[in-house]
């Protein structure tokens, strides 16, 4: 079931809040020079990630429901405007997964279209007053090449992500 193009089926595209997984955090991390596929992550260091926290330029951004509520409709509102296929999606307190198809466009493009719209989109329905933004820098962008690989990361991004979030804010 392998794809023979050198263009992948579809990617798993996930990026986190401003401040909630840092160097040092006790469930690892990655950098730049950590970053090679099936690498182990940076393993955990408290003084390295009470220096991460001391030098955060803002508080640390989790995401309320209107803000969820938000961002998912904005990534949708960027998909359809663009003809990607969204596959999956869950908007979590702390970060965003995504599965989509966009043909021969750079992953990177999505990323940051998502970014980018979602916070327009925060300032727009007024959930969003800071003019720095709510997103991490960068994101991961995995690549899927076929059918089984789309179906698991589908599977992770829907039912491997914890319970439901109550609306309680």
């Amino acid at each position: 079931m392998w794809n023979d193009t050198d263009t992948p089926l579809a990617y798993l595209i996930t990026f986190r809040t401003y401040g909630t997984w840092l160097h040092g955090d006790s469930r690892g991390s990655v950098d730049r020079f950590h970053n090679v596929y099936n690498s182990p992550f940076i393993t955990a260091n408290e003084r390295w990630r009470q220096y991460n926290t001391q030098v955060l330029k803002d508080k640390p951004v989790l995401l309320n429901t209107k803000q969820r509520e938000t961002v998912e409709f904005a990534i949708r509102e960027t998909c359809e405007k663009r003809n990607w296929l969204l596959r999956a999606i869950n908007v979590r307190t702390n970060h965003v997964h995504t599965v989509i198809t966009i043909g021969l466009e750079k992953p990177e493009k999505a990323l940051n279209a998502f970014k980018a719209n979602a916070t327009r989109k925060m300032r727009e329905d007024k959930c969003w007053n800071s003019e720095n933004s709510p997103w991490a820098v960068k994101g991961s962008r995995r690549y899927l090449w076929n059918e089984r690989s789309i179906e698991i990361a589908i599977d992770y991004v829907i039912n491997g992500q914890g319970d439901e979030l109550l609306k309680f804010d």
